[in-house]
């Protein structure tokens, strides 16, 4: 399964990776600024874990690089928002989860086209 779709699916396994030492990270070593917090970080490693097997689907579509690349600039944008506001309770890069999450569900759509 060569051709550009094929990265991505080792992309998927580096992202669920991280996804996974993060929830980790979150469940037993994270210090959360209050509870809303700790539900951020939950949500955020959710959607990183649904998104990581997302990109498992790229090559498998017509448009594996723009699927992938929506998919990953979503992923990193939007959950990385979440995550430094779950950590740090500094809501200044929090305009970035909803530009994340455009092209997110841009992802989405171009895995179906």
């Amino acid at each position: 399964m060569a051709g550009p779709g094929a990265a991505f699916r080792r992309l998927a396994a580096l992202s669920g990776a991280g996804a996974l030492g993060l929830a980790t990270y979150g469940a037993h070593g994270a210090q959360f600024p209050d509870a809303y917090g700790k539900e951020l970080f939950d949500k955020a490693n959710k959607h990183h874990f649904f998104h990581s097997l997302a990109l498992l689907g790229v090559p498998h579509c017509r448009k594996p690089l723009w699927a992938g690349l929506l998919l990953v600039s979503g992923t990193t944008l939007f959950c990385t928002s979440f995550y430094y506001q779950a950590l740090s309770g500094d809501t200044s890069i929090q305009m970035l989860g909803p530009v994340g999450g455009s092209l997110l569900l841009l992802g989405w759509v171009t895995l179906a086209l």
